[in-house]
């Protein structure tokens, strides 16, 4: 009878253990699980962040491209106006 208590007594505790193990784990998991969510959010705010700094910087690529081209054809007009003005005027 003894021997029976104790091992009663074992699986009681063992079991008691076991929960309070499964417990840990539960509250484990829901914190990581919880992190994953968060991380997930800051991935998405740091992609919509690296998206919007993409499209600035294409922005700004584009109108140096056109400064670019203003430039190329304003010197293409003072190349032609300094021509003309060292050519003498006709019938002079």
């Amino acid at each position: 009878m003894r021997h029976v208590g104790l091992v009663l007594l074992g699986c009681l505790l063992a079991s008691n253990l076991f929960a309070q193990s499964s417990a840990d784990s539960a509250r484990q998991t829901e914190k990581v699980n919880q992190r994953v969510i968060q991380h997930q959010a800051e991935v998405q705010r740091l992609q919509q962040d690296v998206n919007q700094q993409e499209s600035a910087s294409q922005q700004a690529a584009d109108r140096l491209q056109q400064q670019d081209r203003t430039i190329a054809e304003l010197r293409k007009q003072l190349k032609a106006v300094q021509g003309s003005a060292k050519t003498p005027a006709a019938g002079h």
